[in-house]
């Protein structure tokens, strides 16, 4: 789902986002591939998107072992999991005798530089980036929500920012890198922010405002379009709608759903109550407890500053979005994002491992096709 080249005023961006049906819902899902025998990324993707005979669903990035899965838009986050169970099983197909799959947030033992895919673009990114651009073994699960509404949809995003910390927390999949437990729940976060215009969204006070940073952008050579506008939130300009870059890959459909009903569930009440006027560095210390400890760290309120437990703030926060689940018909996926409070992608994949990384990458792979 690659952004097209900047609007050129706030007008086009407005009908662009009027225009959205509310309240659907797509998904962009990053994969690694890997050896059959070694279970290290395996830069093979090429070779396993032209076994795809040029279906849209699978696509390139920039890493030579990642593929991914994006999904159109849906109703409902119960009738993307069928979609997404279904591109497994296709993918899994399509790469036999090539690579196995797996989903998190980084690989557990891959060396922290890897091959970059061919093409312009990505030549252009390697070649502005050098090292770091190599080290962008990352793999992230992208959720687009379509708020219906310029206004509107401007009014969610801003406040969507304060609820980065949860969803991170609860998608936290990545504690293992370059060989080594790295003691985070999701070490994926301080990778990617080695690029510039990563993380921490700032707000956006007008579409007049974003259009001018994205012709700046454009005019300075540093963002030659909106697809680098690489935060963990962001307006899509060609789809209309918010895409959440926050959550990590995750190993199941099953988990993979739970976020994104969790996701979906939010937007739906941000549309009735949406808020704003927290300074960003409040937000980003709560993001760094997210990465650091994940579901065992404690948060601060964003207003008083009051400590609370990860846990008991994101049962709240479930507890908040529950009708709205309901009303989206996510029932199922939202219960078992329930059951991810207790115990998320991270802690599951520490455990299952007992700190032996190549463990963590059999084990991912074991799990790809769970429920599919």
């Amino acid at each position: 789902m690659a952004t097209q080249t900047p609007p050129d005023d706030a007008r086009t961006l407005r009908a662009t986002f009027d225009a959205a049906e509310p309240l659907t819902v797509g998904i962009e899902e990053e994969l690694m591939l890997l050896d059959p025998e070694t279970h290290d990324l395996a830069p093979v993707a090429p070779q396993v998107l032209e076994r795809l005979g040029g279906d849209k669903r699978f696509k390139l990035e920039l890493p030579a072992g990642q593929l991914e899965i994006a999904l159109p838009p849906a109703r409902s986050v119960t009738e993307l999991g069928s979609q997404l169970a279904a591109a497994r099983r296709e993918l899994v197909a399509a790469s036999e005798g090539l690579a196995v799959l797996a989903g998190a947030g980084l690989h557990p033992f891959a060396a922290a530089e890897g091959a970059m895919n061919a093409g312009a673009r990505y030549e252009s990114i390697e070649r502005e980036y050098g090292t770091v651009a190599r080290r962008q073994l990352v793999f992230a699960f992208q959720v687009h929500v379509a708020v219906g509404g310029a206004d509107r949809t401007l009014a969610v995003y801003n406040a969507l920012r304060w609820h980065l910390p949860d969803l991170a927390a609860l998608a936290a999949n990545a504690p293992f890198h370059d060989g080594q437990d790295t003691g985070f729940a999701s070490y994926r976060p301080i990778i990617a922010d080695m690029l510039p215009r990563q993380g921490m969204p700032p707000p956006i006070a007008s579409w007049e405002a974003w259009a001018e940073d994205l012709r700046w952008g454009a005019r300075s050579g540093r963002m030659p379009g909106p697809s680098q506008w690489w935060f963990e939130l962001r307006p899509h300009p060609a789809f209309g709608t918010l895409e959440l870059r926050v959550p990590d890959t995750q190993a199941t459909v099953a988990e993979a759903t739970a976020i994104a009903a969790v996701a979906h569930a939010l937007v739906a009440r941000l549309i009735e109550h949406p808020h704003d006027g927290v300074p960003s560095w409040r937000i980003e210390e709560n993001r760094w407890v997210a990465a650091r400890h994940g579901l065992e760290g404690t948060f601060a309120d964003l207003l008083s500053g009051e400590p609370v437990a990860v846990r008991e703030r994101l049962d709240a926060l479930l507890d908040e979005l529950e009708p709205y689940a309901a009303a989206l018909g996510a029932q199922e996926p939202f219960t078992f994002a329930r059951g991810m409070v207790a115990a998320n992608g991270a802690s599951r994949l520490r455990d299952a491992a007992s700190s032996d990384p190549r463990a963590a990458a059999r084990w991912l792979a074991h799990r790809f096709l769970e429920g599919c």
